[in-house]
């Protein structure tokens, strides 16, 4: 089972971090995101120790911050999302630059942003230092359903291909001069995109008969099995246990 090759997300390195087994680090990173959302929104101290914390995981593995914080923008719309809220959520109402906000509003943006940006900032962290193939051979570890498992390895595997296919359909209609410009030409767009969804099931069902007639019976082999040691998962599991101690301590100020 594979990816077939690297990801944008992934950054080559040999820390302490990229050595770890993917199981443990998918385990990790679960366990430090359920802690950081069930830490209540009124500990603001606890979630700059969440930062701390995912900053010297950031330091250990050696990635750069600029490299997690462009890989971060995809986290905008829920931005947007949050900057709303104070303005739209009814309840106790405070000025500030002219502007008339909600209390309650203002607290659900924090919540928002502050979970937000933190479980995006471990998912960002354990793309960057784990390779595709790793992860799904680490979810396969964790049990995690099998059919599940080779979706997401065809999806991964596949979703160039598509795009790609999606690409040279566009450079033939641009090469018989069509330029989407308004309403009138979204017809033309459909019609395109219900194409890419025939020929994708086409290329589907090939390679469903290819794989059958090579043996495929329903499950992908396993070609190298991850295992972790003691230490390794003692590692792995200082991140959520030290966030646990934070919130342990947000919880009873």
């Amino acid at each position: 089972m594979g990816a077939g090759h690297a990801h944008k997300l992934y950054r080559q390195g040999r820390s302490p971090v990229h050595a770890l087994p993917p199981h443990c680090k998918l385990a990790a990173v679960l366990c430090f995101v359920l802690v950081v959302v069930s830490t209540p929104r009124e500990a603001v101290w606890a979630f700059g120790l969440y930062a701390v914390l995912l900053a010297a995981v950031a330091a250990i593995a050696r990635v750069p911050a600029g490299f997690l914080l462009r890989r971060m923008l995809i986290e905008v719309p829920f931005v947007a999302f949050a900057v709303l809220m104070p303005f739209v959520v009814p309840g106790e109402q405070v000025t500030f630059l002219g502007l008339s906000l909600s209390v309650p509003g203002l607290w659900g943006a924090w919540n928002v942003l502050a979970k937000g940006t933190l479980g995006v900032a471990a998912s960002v962290l354990l793309a960057s230092t784990t390779e595709l193939r790793a992860l799904l051979l680490g979810l396969q570890r964790l049990r995690l359903p099998p059919m599940l498992v080779q979706i997401a390895s065809f999806m991964i595997r596949y979703g160039d291909v598509i795009t790609d296919e999606l690409r040279r359909m566009s450079i033939a209609r641009r090469s018989r001069g069509f330029e989407a410009r308004g309403v009138r030409h979204w017809g033309v767009l459909g019609k395109s995109a219900g194409a890419l969804f025939i020929r994708s099931y086409e290329r589907g069902e090939r390679v469903h008969l290819a794989m059958m007639s090579r043996g495929y019976t329903g499950t992908m082999p396993v070609i190298d099995e991850t295992t972790a040691s003691r230490a390794q998962w003692t590692s792995a599991a200082a991140l959520p246990l030290s966030a646990l101690a934070v919130c342990l301590l947000g919880w009873t100020l």
